[in-house]
């Protein structure tokens, strides 16, 4: 080993001693509070196992990114007497699988809420979100619907049904997720979903702008200081919810397509529109021109009542004039040739929970499409909240725990990372997170 390395890992102990993950701790320990008020019907003596270790059992598994996370460590604890349920996650006893679905099936997923609160005043207490800001302080929100399980033979009260040509009917969850995204930023911050599932009353099965409208009525005031634009595709781009975001005091900017917006284009046919061209340069003389045209003050449907929007396209075209991109949106933002830059960035960071959130979610270590558990009542809606949970608490630590910083670095890829993180913990109990972020940082495991 060479003198630099040696005093970067005694620079490294040095760090795990003064500053720890304090922060994360501190997200774990509310985790923990409200898993210990989960409700439970248990009566008399049948309490082996506490409503804080259930839930934090089940959240351990997203946040490790391992299914057979608890299955390792039932195996520690039987040869060592200890396991990093115990030491890491604070768990007196590890309950079964079985169980754990059992008693959670009856939780409600919005009991999780104070959680997703807690990484919100984190960041801000520790000014983790100015990175997020856009159009001098403001926030972007995107919302978008996407579906969670599917089958023909499970279902439960809470699945959305449909009929496929053949015949037969699927079963389904979905949900409306909310990210904070920003363009230029590589990462997004889940918040509290809102799950689209049959409701009390409805004749009509349940949809994205319902869930849009629940949504922004539990949350809006939550966020309200943050200054929020939300995004959303040309499902969102309506007279109704358009008015509830207003209602808010907040912005949008959605996607408005022509064949969904006829009366907004024919208002565009002679319209005088403002224009601004801007030219790029990219590595290997590569040049991209960027298109922009924006008009204020147009009708966002037919009708007397139609709501007042402003429009804004742009278009991208390559060095030989053809165009790679063309998109356009509906906004209550005033536009101008000073800010129609930064708005249509913005506009188009809605992407980012479809590829940024959505993909990572499904395809890259959090499984969200898979079944975990499906129950009869809760099960599926809080196992898919803690998986939002565990990737809202993944993202702090990447942008507030400097220890976590370190290690993903140390390790490169995001894969890298939770395939080590999880794999050494499959074989070594670590008295704390410090010695497990320390270990991934100088790749030395810790006496046994």
């Amino acid at each position: 080993m060479t003198l630099g390395t040696q005093l970067a890992i005694f620079r490294m102990v040095a760090v795990c001693s003064v500053w720890g993950m304090e922060i994360f701790e501190s997200l774990l320990g509310g985790l923990r509070t409200v898993c210990a008020g989960f409700s439970d019907s248990r009566q008399g003596t049948d309490l082996d196992y506490s409503m804080a270790d259930i839930g934090l059992s089940a959240f351990s598994l997203f946040f490790m990114q391992s299914e057979s996370f608890l299955a390792y460590q039932r195996r520690l604890d039987q040869g060592h007497g200890s396991s990093n349920c115990r030491t890491l996650f604070g768990m007196k006893k590890i309950p079964t699988d079985n169980y754990i679905r059992l008693m959670l099936d009856p939780v409600s997923p919005e009991a999780l809420q104070p959680c997703f609160d807690q990484v919100l005043e984190q960041l801000r207490q520790r000014d983790g979100l100015r990175a997020f800001e856009r159009l001098g302080g403001r926030t972007l929100v995107a919302l978008d619907g996407t579906e969670y399980f599917c089958s023909q033979k499970l279902s439960c009260p809470q699945c959305l049904t449909r009929k496929r040509t053949n015949g037969k009917t699927e079963h389904y969850h979905a949900m409306l997720a909310a990210m904070i995204v920003a363009p230029g930023h590589t990462m997004v911050l889940p918040l509290m979903p809102e799950f689209i599932a049959p409701q009390d009353g409805a004749e009509k099965q349940d949809c994205e702008r319902n869930a849009a409208k629940r949504w922004l009525s539990a949350h809006a005031e939550r966020v309200k200081s943050l200054r929020p634009v939300y995004l959303g595709d040309a499902l969102f781009s309506c007279q109704p919810l358009a008015e509830a975001v207003r209602e808010t005091g907040a912005d949008f900017l959605f996607v408005c397509k022509k064949d969904s917006h006829k009366t907004l284009y024919e208002y565009l046919q002679g319209a005088p529109l403002g224009e601004r061209c801007v030219t790029e340069r990219k590595p290997g003389g590569r040049t991209l021109t960027y298109l922009y045209r924006w008009i204020e003050g147009v009708p966002l449907r037919d009708g007397k009542d139609a709501m007042s929007v402003n429009w804004l396209g742009v278009s991208i075209l390559d060095g030989k004039g053809k165009t790679t991109y063309h998109g356009a949106f509906a906004t209550s933002l005033h536009v101008t040739a000073d800010n129609v830059e930064e708005i249509a960035a913005c506009a188009r960071a809605r992407w980012k929970i479809e590829n940024e959130s959505f993909n990572v979610l499904k395809n890259n270590g959090y499984n969200l499409a898979h079944n975990f558990g499906h129950g009869k009542q809760y099960l599926a809606r809080i196992f898919a909240t803690m998986n939002l949970l565990a990737f809202a608490f993944h993202t702090a630590c990447d942008c507030l725990e400097m220890l976590w910083q370190q290690a993903r670095k140390a390790l490169a890829t995001r894969s890298g990372f939770f395939h080590d993180f999880h794999a050494i913990c499959a074989y070594v109990v670590f008295p704390s997170w410090e010695r497990l972020m320390f270990t991934l940082i100088s790749g030395k495991a810790p006496p046994i």
